[in-house]
């Protein structure tokens, strides 16, 4: 088991490969860029939970924080965008930016 990667602040990227099968990352901010908020603590693996697996060992569970515009790019509504989202997306997800 090793520690965390990321911190608060650090600057993230999402993987853009898709994975098929069960996961908890949502597509639309595969390969978008965004910043650690904080982390949430350690939990089982749900990809592998899904699959009657143990999920161990647990992964670091993050809150991102994504700008709107980086999301959504051209589509953004001109009011959303100074507009933030959060999600969460579990360690193996994430690359450094």
């Amino acid at each position: 088991h090793m520690p965390p990667k990321y911190k608060a602040g650090d600057r993230i990227r999402v993987q853009k490969q898709v994975r098929w099968g069960h996961i908890r990352t949502p597509l639309f901010v595969l390969g978008k860029r965004g910043l650690v908020d904080n982390l949430r603590g350690e939990y089982p693996d749900p990809e592998k939970l899904a699959y009657g697996m143990d999920g161990l060992p647990p992964i670091p569970l993050y809150c991102i924080k994504f700008n709107y515009l980086e999301v959504w790019g051209e589509s953004c509504p001109e009011s959303a965008k100074n507009d933030k989202m959060h999600i969460d997306i579990y360690e193996h997800w994430l690359d450094t930016d």
